[in-house]
C-alpha cells in the first residue's frame, strides 16, 4: 500500500507544503499541448494520472484526472472536472475503461512507476503518453554548474525511458519535445534563455526538485547565478541560448500502444 502525506501527496514529494502557487508558474504551453493531443490521436475519453492543476487536459476530449494531492485538486480551474482521489498503483477503474491515457510530469513523483504503469495500461485500451524528462541528457543543462545538487536529484528520480516502455509493452515511439524560448510551463528547462526567472523563488518551488535542496544550497544557487549575470559571465558562456528557438534538452514524449 502507498504511504500518503497529509495531504493525500504519494510519493516523495509533499505537494501540501510546497504546492501552494504551483498553477501561477506551470501554465500549459500550447506547442507542448499540440504534441500532446497529436499523440493522443482519436482517443475520445481518457484518463490523466497525477493529474496535478489540470494542465494540459485541454489537449483531450473528454479527461477523467486522477490527482491524490488535496493542494494540488485545489488549484484546479472551476471548469475543469473534478479529479478523483486515487493514486497510480491502484486506479480505481475497470479494464479498459478508457481510449487513451496520459501521465505529464508525474511518473517521477510515483511510489512504483512499473505498477503504476501497468494500472494504467490495464484501464486503457489506447494509446499512452507520457510527457517527462530522460535521465541521460538531465546533466547536461547549464543549471547543473550552479545547482547539481538540484539535476542530480532530477536524475535519481525520473525512471529510465527502457524501463517504463517495459512496463507498457505493446509497441512505442519516444520523441524529444522542443522547448520554446518563451515557454509558459516553468520547468526548470524552460528558462534555458531566461536564466533570471530561476532567482525567484516562486519560480523555484514550482520545480519539485528544488524542495530536495537545503536552504544553504538555495543561497549559494542565487549568490552565484546573479554574481554571474552582473558581471556578464553567464552570457559569456550561454548568451547564445538567449536567442535559441527551441531548446532540445531532456523533456520527451512517450507513446506507447497495446500489442
Amino acid at each position: 500500500m502507498n504511504e500518503r502525506r497529509a495531504d493525500g501527496s504519494a510519493g516523495d514529494v509533499d505537494h501540501g507544503r510546497i504546492g501552494s502557487g504551483y498553477a501561477d508558474h506551470r501554465r500549459p504551453d500550447p506547442r507542448i499541448a499540440r504534441r500532446i493531443a497529436e499523440a493522443l490521436g482519436d482517443a475520445r475519453t481518457v484518463i490523466n494520472v497525477g493529474a496535478g492543476s489540470g494542465s494540459y487536459e485541454g489537449a483531450a476530449r473528454a479527461v477523467t484526472a486522477v490527482e491524490p494531492s488535496r493542494a494540488m485538486r485545489a488549484q484546479r480551474p472551476a471548469g475543469l472536472p473534478r479529479a478523483v482521489d486515487a493514486v497510480a498503483e491502484d486506479l480505481p477503474f475497470a479494464d479498459g475503461e478508457f481510449e487513451g491515457a496520459m501521465t505529464l510530469f508525474s511518473v517521477h513523483q510515483w511510489t512504483d512507476v512499473k505498477a503504476g504503469l501497468r494500472e494504467v495500461r490495464r484501464v486503457t485500451r489506447g494509446p499512452v503518453v507520457i510527457l517527462t524528462c530522460d535521465p541521460k541528457p538531465v546533466r547536461d543543462f547549464w543549471l547543473h554548474s550552479y545547482a547539481p545538487e538540484v539535476l542530480e536529484t532530477e536524475a535519481r528520480r525520473h525512471p529510465p525511458i527502457e524501463d517504463m516502455a517495459d512496463a507498457l509493452g505493446g509497441t512505442g515511439t519516444v520523441e524529444t519535445v522542443p522547448i520554446p524560448l518563451d515557454c509558459t510551463d516553468g520547468f526548470n528547462e524552460a528558462y534555458y534563455g531566461r536564466p533570471e526567472m530561476l532567482l525567484d523563488p516562486a519560480a523555484r518551488r514550482a520545480c519539485p526538485a528544488w524542495s530536495f535542496v537545503d536552504d544553504g544550497g538555495r543561497r549559494r544557487f542565487t549568490e552565484s547565478l546573479r554574481r554571474d549575470l552582473d558581471s556578464g559571465a553567464w552570457d559569456e558562456r550561454h548568451g547564445h541560448l538567449r536567442r535559441l528557438p527551441a531548446y532540445e534538452g531532456s523533456l520527451v514524449l512517450i507513446r506507447a500502444t497495446p500489442a
